[in-house]
């Protein structure tokens, strides 16, 4: 009993520091404009406080258009400590704050060659208690698919990461085989480093994208054309264009023609990933659960039991086992994901003709085989980009 007591004591106050901290934080925000400009030159933070605090300078004045600068500044300062969008229905009242994400940061030899056996099978325990406070109580406890926390629905939703109307569809799914997962799993932005971050934040204020805008097609376009002009290479503007407007349909599987910011987010921060980490540092992200889900999908492909599968059948089980289901309704960014093949016709459509399963192919010779440790380093981006709940496909297997 003394541990849970104790446990209680830290998280009531870690709510008084955190709440102790906003209210400093919203005494420094409302100083006159001119001594805030004086002071805002030696923040720790730098680029990215300064860029969101830009538009109030502009506007100068401290009537109606304070309100909206200063909500633009705490989306930014929410994404930069790794707590996303403020969940629309938190309540402020009985509510527990999340604290703000320690990101982690690169590991010498991280790129080095790790060992992954393919005939040791993980024992994986998900852990007994709640993670926010330390109470079993039995099946009422959540299990994340990805990591083994546990958590009682009240909790996350006292602390605004469960909405009441998706509470029994979340709970449904993380006792099924569908699986659902954590606030900490859900966000992928959460896998980049301080650094990362910060190069990804400049980008998107230099292309005027803000924390919760929804992007158009036009504006995906166009800031891909801008952010990413590379990534072209030698596709062809016409070819990766059509590339990237299959997967702004794969981002928009409710077909409303908007993406929403989470999963652009989730998008932008697996490109990211792809760019600046090898693929065995990408393995190395990897949970025992995922490990084990990608034994099954390779011994199910593996049929001649010689540790060896073709080349096409890796590329169908990037393209298959690692997506999500297609949901016919949105639910605030906490619906159920789904690790298993999907049905022809299940994938969301840009348009009449234009399927999110439809890839341009990269030339690759078709005997080419591949073994264990090859299968699991080339689908490691595609299990990270299995993560959300959401039902968009965060990012698009070439084949």
């Amino acid at each position: 009993m003394g541990v849970l007591m104790s446990k209680r004591q830290t998280v009531e106050q870690v709510q008084r520091v955190s709440l102790a901290v906003s209210a400093f934080r919203d005494g420094l925000r409302e100083r006159p404009a001119a001594k805030g400009a004086s002071e805002g030159a030696g923040s720790r933070r730098g680029t990215l406080e300064d860029a969101a605090q830009e538009p109030a300078c502009e506007e100068a004045g401290e009537g109606p258009s304070a309100g909206p600068s200063r909500l633009r500044r705490a989306a930014w300062e929410r994404l930069r400590d790794g707590r996303g969008v403020e969940p629309e229905e938190f309540s402020g009242g009985s509510a527990l704050t999340p604290p703000a994400v320690a990101r982690p940061s690169r590991q010498p030899g991280e790129d080095e060659p790790l060992e992954i056996s393919l005939g040791q099978r993980e024992q994986v325990s998900n852990d007994e208690v709640c993670e926010v406070c330390e109470v079993w109580t039995a099946e009422s406890l959540l299990p994340c698919r990805v990591c083994t926390r546990v958590y009682h629905d009240g909790c996350l939703r006292r602390m605004g990461y469960l909405p009441l109307a998706a509470a029994a569809e979340v709970i449904e799914a993380a006792h099924a085989e569908t699986g659902w997962s954590c606030h900490c799993c859900d966000n992928l932005n959460l896998l980049l480093t301080e650094e990362e971050m910060t190069s990804l934040s400049e980008a998107l204020q230099q292309h005027s994208v803000a924390p919760g805008d929804r992007l158009s097609l036009d504006s995906f376009l166009r800031y891909k054309r801008l952010a990413h002009p590379q990534e072209a290479g030698g596709l062809g503007e016409e070819a990766q264009q059509e590339r990237d407007t299959l997967q702004f349909a794969a981002l928009d599987p409710e077909k409303t023609g908007r993406v929403e910011w989470a999963d652009f987010l989730s998008h932008e921060s697996l490109l990211l990933l792809q760019r600046t980490r090898s693929q065995n540092a990408l393995l190395r992200l990897l949970t025992a659960k995922e490990r084990e889900r990608a034994r099954d999908a390779f011994l199910a492909l593996d049929q001649h039991r010689d540790g060896l599968i073709s080349a096409a059948e890796s590329q169908h089980a990037q393209q298959t086992w690692f997506r999500k289901r297609h949901k016919e309704a949105p639910s605030c960014n906490v619906s159920v994901s789904h690790v298993g093949p999907l049905s022809e016709g299940s994938p969301a459509r840009s348009d009449g003709s234009k399927s999110p399963d439809k890839i341009l192919p990269d030339p690759e010779p078709e005997d080419r085989t591949v073994d264990w440790p090859a299968f699991l380093r080339e689908s490691a981006i595609y299990i990270l980009a299995a993560r959300p709940n959401s039902p968009a496909v965060h990012l698009q297997p070439r084949a």
